[in-house]
């Protein structure tokens, strides 16, 4: 159990440590059709919190899916709200 919680902390310092590099490398142009991805990438996950929420996993996994399903949902509209106000930058006045 203690290598198991170990692993987990190294892959996720790892994932961190990652993240932090790619995202810094990302020049500005790109950072809105990778807001984009994102958001699609969001909207698959509530269709899966949707799946979960509805089944009969128990009280837990309800509760956990509702989350969830509330989570990705501000995930999404948060994410188009930022990719149109950068959109709306590049627009000509």
């Amino acid at each position: 159990m203690d290598n198991l919680f170990v692993l987990l902390i190294f892959v996720l310092v790892l994932a961190i440590f990652l993240g932090f590099e790619l995202i810094n490398k990302v020049p500005s142009t790109l950072h809105t059709p990778l807001m984009s991805g994102a958001n699609a990438i969001s909207g698959i996950t509530i269709v899966g919190a949707l799946i979960s929420s509805g089944s009969d996993g128990g009280l837990w996994t309800t509760i956990l899916g509702t989350a969830a399903v509330f989570f990705a949902t501000v995930n999404v509209v948060g994410g188009y709200l930022v990719t149109n106000r950068m959109l709306g930058m590049f627009k000509k006045k």
